[in-house]
């Protein structure tokens, strides 16, 4: 009897270890060849080996585009799915253009690799917190970015964008000279591309009163607008009593049941 409930034992830590996720770090997604590029312009790839067409997350860090560093969401490691962390040069280093470049370039990487660590490129979510979520907009909206890499951001399941700017960017305003608290809308502001046909848009923001600068506000403002240009799959959420930081939580409850949606699995929402 010892030794079955010992084999069972070893059987079932075959199967964990089957299922163990890892790391694929530092993996170069781009044709860019100058020095700050290399640097900058990496991926890492969360994933389990035996897994087929499991969902992807792009994941765009925060960090004002001044700053921060790859990450995945953390509530979603072990959720059967892949997690995709991205880099993408910072301001005021390069340009504006330059850094939406560099996600657009990101996303067709993942679109054309991620078969290889397990992902379904038809099961693919874009998103990111703040300045990660801003970057997801731009990418939703202004169909060029991820033209310029033969690919069509209708292809893309879901974007889900964190306490995203729908304005001009406020770090690249001030580059311009033009205060946070001077808004401003051209062609690097999400509002300036509402179209009818985008993808399902989720705009997830903090609690009006506690969020940075008028992010409630805002995304309201470009959910309002996409109705209003005929688009019926842009949707508002508000995280009452959660801050700019501290909305991220809830956000990842919304974030795992989009997965679970388009993976059509059951998840409570």
């Amino acid at each position: 009897m010892k030794k079955f409930f010992l084999l069972c034992a070893i059987a079932v830590c075959n199967m964990v270890s089957a299922q163990e996720y890892q790391f694929a770090n530092n993996i170069s997604y781009t044709t860019k060849t100058d020095s700050y590029s290399k640097e900058r312009l990496l991926l890492d790839v969360y994933y389990t080996e035996d897994a087929q067409d499991l969902p992807v997350v792009i994941w765009f860090h925060g960090g004002g585009l001044t700053s921060g560093e790859k990450e995945v969401p953390y509530k979603l490691k072990g959720k059967d799915c892949v997690l995709v962390g991205v880099n993408y040069r910072l301001l005021p280093t390069v340009t504006i253009d330059q850094t939406i470049d560099d996600a657009a370039e990101a996303v067709a990487w993942v679109m054309n690799h991620i078969a290889s660590y397990g992902g379904s490129t038809e099961k693919i979510i874009v998103s990111g917190h703040s300045a990660g979520g801003y970057l997801t907009m731009m990418l939703a909206l202004d169909k060029k970015w991820l033209a310029r890499y033969g690919k069509d951001a209708n292809d893309i399941r879901a974007y889900i964008p964190f306490s995203g700017q729908a304005i001009s960017h406020f770090s690249y305003r001030k580059m311009q000279g033009i205060d946070n608290l001077q808004p401003t809308i051209d062609e690097y502001a999400p509002l300036y591309w509402v179209r009818k046909d985008c993808p399902p848009m989720v705009l997830l923001v903090g609690d009006r009163e506690l969020e940075l600068f008028g992010r409630y506000e805002e995304n309201a403002y470009l959910q309002r607008m996409m109705k209003l240009v005929g688009n019926t799959t842009t949707t508002l959420y508000e995280f009452d009593g959660h801050g700019h930081v501290g909305m991220m939580e809830p956000g990842y409850h919304i974030l795992e049941w989009w997965v679970r949606k388009i993976d059509n699995k059951p998840f409570e929402p």
